[in-house]
Protein backbone atom coordinates (compact mmCIF):
# COMPACT_ATOMS: atom_id res chain seq x y z
CA UNK A 1 0.00 0.00 0.00
CA UNK A 2 0.95 3.61 -0.60
CA UNK A 3 -0.34 6.49 1.50
CA UNK A 4 -1.17 9.83 -0.14
CA UNK A 5 -1.99 12.96 1.84
CA UNK A 6 -3.61 16.04 0.30
CA UNK A 7 -3.84 19.20 2.39
CA UNK A 8 -6.48 21.90 2.36
CA UNK A 9 -4.73 23.92 -0.38
CA UNK A 10 -4.97 20.98 -2.77
CA UNK A 11 -8.78 20.79 -2.48
CA UNK A 12 -9.60 24.46 -1.92
CA UNK A 13 -11.84 24.62 -5.00
CA UNK A 14 -13.39 22.50 -7.76
CA UNK A 15 -10.23 22.67 -9.87
CA UNK A 16 -8.24 21.35 -6.91
CA UNK A 17 -10.55 18.36 -6.53
CA UNK A 18 -10.25 17.65 -10.25
CA UNK A 19 -6.47 17.83 -9.91
CA UNK A 20 -6.51 15.27 -7.08
CA UNK A 21 -8.35 12.92 -9.43
CA UNK A 22 -5.76 13.60 -12.14
CA UNK A 23 -2.86 12.87 -9.75
CA UNK A 24 -4.49 9.54 -8.86
CA UNK A 25 -5.03 8.68 -12.52
CA UNK A 26 -1.35 9.43 -13.24
CA UNK A 27 0.01 7.51 -10.24
CA UNK A 28 -2.48 4.64 -10.04
CA UNK A 29 -5.90 4.14 -8.45
CA UNK A 30 -5.26 0.95 -6.48
CA UNK A 31 -3.26 0.00 -3.38
CA UNK A 32 -3.71 3.44 -1.86
CA UNK A 33 -5.08 5.14 1.21
CA UNK A 34 -5.70 8.82 0.43
CA UNK A 35 -5.82 11.10 3.48
CA UNK A 36 -7.48 14.47 2.86
CA UNK A 37 -7.76 17.65 4.95
CA UNK A 38 -10.65 20.11 5.13
CA UNK A 39 -11.07 22.24 2.02
CA UNK A 40 -9.13 25.50 1.83
CA UNK A 41 -9.61 27.61 4.97
CA UNK A 42 -12.57 25.57 6.26
CA UNK A 43 -10.86 24.79 9.57
CA UNK A 44 -10.48 28.54 10.20
CA UNK A 45 -14.10 29.11 9.22
CA UNK A 46 -15.28 26.39 11.63
CA UNK A 47 -13.12 27.92 14.37
CA UNK A 48 -15.15 31.09 13.81
CA UNK A 49 -18.34 29.01 14.19
CA UNK A 50 -17.02 27.69 17.52
CA UNK A 51 -16.06 31.18 18.69
CA UNK A 52 -19.52 32.49 17.87
CA UNK A 53 -21.14 29.53 19.60
CA UNK A 54 -19.41 30.48 22.86
CA UNK A 55 -19.00 34.24 22.53
CA UNK A 56 -21.29 35.77 19.91
CA UNK A 57 -24.47 33.74 19.36
CA UNK A 58 -25.99 36.39 17.06
CA UNK A 59 -23.36 35.64 14.41
CA UNK A 60 -23.50 31.84 14.70
CA UNK A 61 -26.05 31.20 11.94
CA UNK A 62 -24.21 33.48 9.50
CA UNK A 63 -20.90 31.74 10.24
CA UNK A 64 -22.40 28.31 9.54
CA UNK A 65 -24.05 29.62 6.37
CA UNK A 66 -20.67 30.87 5.14
CA UNK A 67 -19.22 27.37 5.42
CA UNK A 68 -22.28 25.91 3.67
CA UNK A 69 -22.11 28.39 0.80
CA UNK A 70 -18.41 27.74 0.21
CA UNK A 71 -18.91 23.98 -0.10
CA UNK A 72 -22.07 24.23 -2.20
CA UNK A 73 -20.28 26.45 -4.72
CA UNK A 74 -17.65 23.72 -5.13
CA UNK A 75 -20.35 21.05 -5.40
CA UNK A 76 -22.19 22.91 -8.14
CA UNK A 77 -19.01 23.13 -10.22
CA UNK A 78 -18.21 19.42 -9.78
CA UNK A 79 -21.67 17.88 -10.19
CA UNK A 80 -23.91 19.06 -13.01
CA UNK A 81 -26.74 16.76 -11.87
CA UNK A 82 -28.32 18.69 -9.02
CA UNK A 83 -30.20 15.55 -7.92
CA UNK A 84 -26.91 13.75 -7.23
CA UNK A 85 -26.86 12.20 -3.75
CA UNK A 86 -23.77 14.23 -2.79
CA UNK A 87 -25.92 17.33 -2.22
CA UNK A 88 -28.05 15.43 0.29
CA UNK A 89 -24.98 13.90 1.99
CA UNK A 90 -23.33 17.29 2.51
CA UNK A 91 -26.59 18.82 3.76
CA UNK A 92 -26.86 15.95 6.22
CA UNK A 93 -23.46 16.81 7.68
CA UNK A 94 -24.56 20.40 8.25
CA UNK A 95 -27.77 19.15 9.88
CA UNK A 96 -25.61 17.02 12.20
CA UNK A 97 -23.47 20.04 13.02
CA UNK A 98 -26.45 22.23 13.87
CA UNK A 99 -28.06 19.44 15.90
CA UNK A 100 -24.90 19.05 17.96
CA UNK A 101 -24.70 22.79 18.66
CA UNK A 102 -28.38 22.89 19.66
CA UNK A 103 -28.16 19.89 21.98
CA UNK A 104 -24.68 20.23 23.44
CA UNK A 105 -24.54 20.78 27.20
CA UNK A 106 -20.77 20.61 27.65
CA UNK A 107 -19.03 23.90 28.51
CA UNK A 108 -15.65 22.32 27.65
CA UNK A 109 -14.29 24.42 24.77
CA UNK A 110 -11.77 21.79 23.64
CA UNK A 111 -14.45 19.06 23.55
CA UNK A 112 -16.83 21.23 21.52
CA UNK A 113 -13.95 22.26 19.25
CA UNK A 114 -13.21 18.68 18.22
CA UNK A 115 -16.84 17.73 17.65
CA UNK A 116 -17.38 20.75 15.37
CA UNK A 117 -14.04 21.04 13.59
CA UNK A 118 -14.21 17.45 12.30
CA UNK A 119 -17.02 18.31 9.87
CA UNK A 120 -14.48 20.01 7.60
CA UNK A 121 -12.67 16.74 6.92
CA UNK A 122 -15.84 14.65 6.79
CA UNK A 123 -17.36 16.92 4.13
CA UNK A 124 -14.21 17.32 2.02
CA UNK A 125 -13.54 13.57 1.83
CA UNK A 126 -17.17 12.82 0.99
CA UNK A 127 -17.05 15.30 -1.89
CA UNK A 128 -13.76 13.90 -3.23
CA UNK A 129 -14.95 10.31 -2.89
CA UNK A 130 -18.20 10.99 -4.75
CA UNK A 131 -16.38 12.95 -7.45
CA UNK A 132 -13.96 10.08 -8.04
CA UNK A 133 -16.92 7.70 -8.27
CA UNK A 134 -18.50 9.99 -10.89
CA UNK A 135 -15.33 9.44 -12.96
CA UNK A 136 -15.68 5.67 -12.50
CA UNK A 137 -12.68 5.60 -10.15
CA UNK A 138 -13.75 2.93 -7.69
CA UNK A 139 -13.06 3.91 -4.08
CA UNK A 140 -14.23 3.30 -0.53
CA UNK A 141 -14.91 6.20 1.88
CA UNK A 142 -13.81 5.47 5.44
CA UNK A 143 -14.56 7.41 8.61
CA UNK A 144 -11.13 7.83 10.23
CA UNK A 145 -12.82 8.06 13.64
CA UNK A 146 -13.58 4.34 13.38
CA UNK A 147 -9.93 3.59 12.66
CA UNK A 148 -7.67 5.98 14.58
CA UNK A 149 -8.29 5.58 18.31
CA UNK A 150 -6.89 7.99 20.90
CA UNK A 151 -7.12 9.11 24.49
CA UNK A 152 -9.55 11.90 25.44
CA UNK A 153 -7.10 14.82 25.25
CA UNK A 154 -9.27 16.97 23.01
CA UNK A 155 -7.43 19.11 20.42
CA UNK A 156 -4.15 17.26 21.00
CA UNK A 157 -5.03 13.58 21.35
CA UNK A 158 -2.48 10.79 21.80
CA UNK A 159 -2.82 7.71 19.58
CA UNK A 160 -3.70 4.33 21.07
CA UNK A 161 -1.41 2.43 18.71
CA UNK A 162 -2.58 -1.10 19.56
CA UNK A 163 -6.28 -0.32 19.05
CA UNK A 164 -5.57 1.76 15.94
CA UNK A 165 -3.42 -0.89 14.29
CA UNK A 166 -6.07 -3.54 14.93
CA UNK A 167 -8.83 -1.40 13.40
CA UNK A 168 -6.83 -0.34 10.34
CA UNK A 169 -5.61 -3.85 9.53
CA UNK A 170 -9.12 -5.21 9.96
CA UNK A 171 -10.87 -2.68 7.70
CA UNK A 172 -8.34 -2.05 4.93
CA UNK A 173 -7.58 -4.61 2.22
CA UNK A 174 -4.84 -4.55 -0.42
CA UNK A 175 -5.54 -3.56 -4.05
CA UNK A 176 -8.28 -1.09 -3.09
CA UNK A 177 -8.46 2.72 -3.12
CA UNK A 178 -9.61 4.28 0.16
CA UNK A 179 -10.50 7.91 0.90
CA UNK A 180 -10.33 9.02 4.53
CA UNK A 181 -9.82 12.05 6.73
CA UNK A 182 -6.68 13.48 8.22
CA UNK A 183 -6.56 15.13 11.65
CA UNK A 184 -9.60 13.45 13.21
CA UNK A 185 -9.94 10.37 15.42
CA UNK A 186 -12.06 9.19 18.36
CA UNK A 187 -11.64 8.21 21.99
CA UNK A 188 -12.80 5.08 23.82
CA UNK A 189 -16.32 6.57 24.13
CA UNK A 190 -16.41 7.33 20.38
CA UNK A 191 -16.35 11.09 20.90
CA UNK A 192 -14.41 12.84 18.16
CA UNK A 193 -10.84 13.87 18.97
CA UNK A 194 -8.22 15.66 16.88
CA UNK A 195 -4.47 15.20 16.58
CA UNK A 196 -3.51 18.89 16.75
CA UNK A 197 -3.41 21.49 13.97
CA UNK A 198 -1.73 20.21 10.81
CA UNK A 199 -2.41 16.70 12.12
CA UNK A 200 -3.33 15.28 8.71
CA UNK A 201 0.35 14.52 8.07
CA UNK A 202 0.35 12.57 11.33
CA UNK A 203 -2.70 10.60 10.15
CA UNK A 204 -0.81 9.62 6.99
CA UNK A 205 2.09 8.40 9.16
CA UNK A 206 -0.29 6.39 11.34
CA UNK A 207 -1.81 4.58 8.35
CA UNK A 208 1.63 3.95 6.86
CA UNK A 209 2.94 2.44 10.09
CA UNK A 210 -0.11 0.23 10.64
CA UNK A 211 -0.18 -1.01 7.03
CA UNK A 212 3.64 -1.29 6.66
CA UNK A 213 3.28 0.92 3.59
CA UNK A 214 5.86 1.23 0.81
CA UNK A 215 5.95 5.01 1.24
CA UNK A 216 3.99 8.13 2.15
CA UNK A 217 3.56 11.05 -0.25
CA UNK A 218 2.51 14.45 1.05
CA UNK A 219 1.21 16.53 -1.87
CA UNK A 220 1.84 20.27 -1.53
CA UNK A 221 1.62 23.44 -3.61
CA UNK A 222 5.44 23.64 -3.53
CA UNK A 223 8.00 21.39 -5.23
CA UNK A 224 9.01 19.69 -1.98
CA UNK A 225 10.68 20.66 1.27
CA UNK A 226 12.35 24.03 0.81
CA UNK A 227 15.12 25.45 2.98
CA UNK A 228 12.78 28.30 4.01
CA UNK A 229 9.18 29.44 3.71
CA UNK A 230 8.98 31.27 0.34
CA UNK A 231 6.28 33.54 1.80
CA UNK A 232 8.83 34.91 4.27
CA UNK A 233 12.26 34.40 2.67
CA UNK A 234 13.57 35.08 -0.83
CA UNK A 235 15.66 32.77 -3.03
CA UNK A 236 14.59 29.50 -1.37
CA UNK A 237 16.12 26.16 -2.45
CA UNK A 238 14.62 22.70 -2.83
CA UNK A 239 16.05 20.09 -0.45
CA UNK A 240 16.34 16.91 -2.50
CA UNK A 241 17.09 14.55 0.37
CA UNK A 242 16.75 14.79 4.17
CA UNK A 243 17.46 12.20 6.82
CA UNK A 244 14.71 11.27 9.28
CA UNK A 245 16.77 12.82 12.08
CA UNK A 246 17.25 16.12 10.28
CA UNK A 247 13.57 16.27 9.29
CA UNK A 248 12.59 15.69 12.92
CA UNK A 249 14.93 18.52 13.96
CA UNK A 250 13.37 20.85 11.37
CA UNK A 251 9.86 19.83 12.44
CA UNK A 252 10.71 20.35 16.11
CA UNK A 253 11.82 23.91 15.39
CA UNK A 254 8.59 24.60 13.51
CA UNK A 255 9.12 23.83 9.81
CA UNK A 256 5.54 23.75 8.52
CA UNK A 257 5.97 21.27 5.66
CA UNK A 258 6.20 18.19 7.90
CA UNK A 259 4.19 17.71 11.10
CA UNK A 260 6.35 16.95 14.16
CA UNK A 261 4.49 13.72 15.00
CA UNK A 262 4.57 12.35 11.46
CA UNK A 263 8.11 11.09 11.26
CA UNK A 264 8.57 8.87 14.32
CA UNK A 265 6.28 6.02 13.17
CA UNK A 266 7.80 6.19 9.68
CA UNK A 267 11.34 6.01 11.04
CA UNK A 268 10.51 2.94 13.12
CA UNK A 269 9.65 1.01 9.96
CA UNK A 270 12.02 2.89 7.64
CA UNK A 271 9.13 4.03 5.44
CA UNK A 272 10.25 6.84 3.08
CA UNK A 273 8.32 10.11 3.11
CA UNK A 274 8.02 11.94 -0.21
CA UNK A 275 7.01 15.59 -0.41
CA UNK A 276 5.87 16.45 -3.94
CA UNK A 277 3.97 19.10 -5.88
CA UNK A 278 0.40 18.31 -6.85
CA UNK A 279 0.95 20.63 -9.83
CA UNK A 280 3.89 18.53 -11.08
CA UNK A 281 3.32 14.95 -9.86
CA UNK A 282 6.07 13.52 -12.09
CA UNK A 283 8.79 15.67 -10.47
CA UNK A 284 11.00 14.02 -7.87
CA UNK A 285 10.33 16.40 -4.97
CA UNK A 286 11.98 15.68 -1.61
CA UNK A 287 12.73 12.27 -0.11
CA UNK A 288 12.90 11.91 3.67
CA UNK A 289 14.50 8.66 4.80
CA UNK A 290 17.76 7.00 5.74
CA UNK A 291 20.79 8.66 4.22
CA UNK A 292 22.65 11.93 4.09
CA UNK A 293 21.81 14.62 6.64
CA UNK A 294 20.69 17.04 3.97
CA UNK A 295 21.23 17.52 0.22
CA UNK A 296 22.18 20.17 -0.80
CA UNK A 297 23.95 21.24 2.41
CA UNK A 298 22.58 24.78 2.87
CA UNK A 299 21.25 26.84 5.81
CA UNK A 300 17.59 26.11 6.62
CA UNK A 301 15.48 28.99 7.92
CA UNK A 302 12.40 28.60 10.13
CA UNK A 303 10.27 31.33 11.68
CA UNK A 304 7.50 31.11 14.27
CA UNK A 305 5.52 34.25 14.94
CA UNK A 306 3.14 35.44 17.67
CA UNK A 307 5.10 33.82 20.49
CA UNK A 308 5.67 35.08 24.04
CA UNK A 309 9.09 35.60 25.64
CA UNK A 310 9.06 35.12 29.43
CA UNK A 311 12.02 36.11 31.62
CA UNK A 312 11.87 34.96 35.25
CA UNK A 313 14.07 35.60 38.26
CA UNK A 314 13.74 34.89 41.97
CA UNK A 315 12.23 37.71 44.01
CA UNK A 316 15.18 37.60 46.44
CA UNK A 317 17.84 37.35 43.67
CA UNK A 318 18.78 33.84 44.80
CA UNK A 319 20.12 31.27 42.36
CA UNK A 320 17.75 29.73 39.84
CA UNK A 321 18.03 26.03 40.67
CA UNK A 322 16.45 22.73 39.60
CA UNK A 323 13.60 23.11 42.08
CA UNK A 324 12.53 26.43 40.52
CA UNK A 325 12.75 25.05 36.99
CA UNK A 326 10.80 21.92 37.93
CA UNK A 327 8.02 24.05 39.41
CA UNK A 328 7.87 26.25 36.29
CA UNK A 329 7.62 23.27 33.95
CA UNK A 330 4.81 21.83 36.05
CA UNK A 331 2.94 25.09 35.44
CA UNK A 332 3.68 24.90 31.70
CA UNK A 333 2.07 21.47 31.70
CA UNK A 334 -0.91 22.67 33.72
CA UNK A 335 -1.59 25.57 31.34
CA UNK A 336 -0.79 23.61 28.13
CA UNK A 337 2.10 25.89 27.22
CA UNK A 338 4.56 24.62 24.59
CA UNK A 339 8.17 25.70 25.10
CA UNK A 340 10.14 26.59 21.96
CA UNK A 341 13.37 27.92 23.50
CA UNK A 342 15.06 27.83 26.92
CA UNK A 343 17.95 29.91 28.22
CA UNK A 344 19.03 30.23 31.83
CA UNK A 345 21.75 31.86 33.92
CA UNK A 346 22.57 31.86 37.64
CA UNK A 347 19.66 34.11 38.62
CA UNK A 348 17.32 34.11 35.63
CA UNK A 349 15.40 31.78 33.36
CA UNK A 350 14.06 32.77 29.93
CA UNK A 351 11.66 30.82 27.74
CA UNK A 352 9.98 31.50 24.42
CA UNK A 353 6.55 29.86 24.42
CA UNK A 354 3.65 29.16 22.10
CA UNK A 355 0.30 30.43 23.40
CA UNK A 356 -1.82 28.00 21.33
CA UNK A 357 -4.42 27.53 24.07
CA UNK A 358 -4.50 31.21 25.14
CA UNK A 359 -3.49 30.42 28.71
CA UNK A 360 -0.33 32.53 28.95
CA UNK A 361 -2.00 35.37 30.89
CA UNK A 362 -3.16 32.89 33.55
CA UNK A 363 0.36 31.44 33.63
CA UNK A 364 1.93 34.89 34.12
CA UNK A 365 -0.46 35.67 36.98
CA UNK A 366 0.46 32.38 38.64
CA UNK A 367 4.21 32.93 38.15
CA UNK A 368 4.12 36.45 39.58
CA UNK A 369 3.17 34.99 42.97
CA UNK A 370 6.68 33.55 43.31
CA UNK A 371 8.93 35.09 40.66
CA UNK A 372 9.82 38.42 39.14
CA UNK A 373 8.34 38.21 35.64
CA UNK A 374 9.11 40.20 32.50
CA UNK A 375 7.44 39.34 29.23
CA UNK A 376 7.21 40.37 25.58
CA UNK A 377 4.19 39.30 23.54
CA UNK A 378 4.02 38.90 19.75
CA UNK A 379 7.70 38.09 19.33
CA UNK A 380 9.16 36.03 16.49
CA UNK A 381 11.52 33.08 16.87
CA UNK A 382 13.94 32.56 13.99
CA UNK A 383 15.85 29.29 13.79
CA UNK A 384 18.66 28.53 11.34
CA UNK A 385 19.96 25.00 10.98
CA UNK A 386 23.47 24.66 9.50
CA UNK A 387 23.92 28.41 9.86
CA UNK A 388 26.62 30.55 8.32
CA UNK A 389 27.76 34.03 9.34
CA UNK A 390 25.98 35.41 6.28
CA UNK A 391 22.73 33.71 7.35
CA UNK A 392 22.93 35.24 10.83
CA UNK A 393 23.75 38.69 9.46
CA UNK A 394 20.77 38.47 7.13
CA UNK A 395 18.40 37.67 9.99
CA UNK A 396 19.72 40.29 12.40
CA UNK A 397 19.41 43.10 9.88
CA UNK A 398 16.73 45.67 10.86
CA UNK A 399 15.54 43.62 13.86
CA UNK A 400 15.61 44.12 17.63
CA UNK A 401 17.22 41.01 19.11
CA UNK A 402 15.73 40.12 22.51
CA UNK A 403 17.55 36.80 22.92
CA UNK A 404 20.16 34.87 20.95
CA UNK A 405 21.32 31.29 21.37
CA UNK A 406 23.88 29.29 19.40
CA UNK A 407 24.69 25.60 19.41
CA UNK A 408 27.00 23.72 17.08
CA UNK A 409 24.53 23.49 14.19
CA UNK A 410 21.69 25.82 15.16
CA UNK A 411 21.22 29.49 15.94
CA UNK A 412 17.98 30.87 17.38
CA UNK A 413 16.97 34.52 17.62
CA UNK A 414 13.97 35.98 19.43
CA UNK A 415 13.10 39.29 17.82
CA UNK A 416 10.70 42.17 18.23
CA UNK A 417 10.24 43.49 14.70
Amino acid sequence: MKIFKFGGASVKDAEGVKNVAQVLLETGTTNKVVVISAMGKTTNALEKVIYNYFENAEELTAAIQGVKTYHHEILEQLFTDKTHSIFQKVNHFFEELETFLNRNKSPNYDFVYDQVISFGELISTTIVSEYLSSLNIKNTWLDARNLVKTDATYRDAKVDWAATEAQIQQQIEPQQLYITQGFIASDANNFTTTLGREGSDHTAGIFAYCLKAIDVTIWKDVEGVLNADPRVFENTQLLEEISYEEAIELAFYGASVIHPKTLQPLQKREIPLLVKSFFNPKNKGTIVGKGKIITPYVPCFIVKKNLVLLSLSALDFSFFVEENISEIFALFHKYQIKVDLIQNSAISFSVCVDNKFNNVDKLITHLKAKFKVKYHKNVSLYTVRHFTKEAIDLLEKDKTILLKQLTRQTVQLVTKE
